[in-house]
């Protein structure tokens, strides 16, 4: 599960959906185990997008080339 974190007060936290809560069984007050890992994002701009393109075209030619031919 993908969550933003907000802005709680001075603080900040991660929201658990009810429908989630839900599926795990959890209720308010309820300790859960966290594991953090930052999403990677997505290319800032179009020119990062067509230089991270070249380069898996690049990486990959031969099999490219290889379904082009089919």
């Amino acid at each position: 599960m993908v969550q933003k974190v907000i802005q709680i007060g001075s603080s900040a936290g991660v929201t658990i959906p009810k429908s989630r809560m839900a599926e795990l069984g959890l209720s308010i007050g309820d300790e859960v185990k966290v594991t953090v890992e930052p999403v990677q994002k997505a290319p800032a701009d179009k020119v990062e997008l067509v230089a991270l393109t070249q380069k898996l075209i690049k990486r990959h030619q031969a099999a490219l080339d290889n379904l082009s031919q089919r």
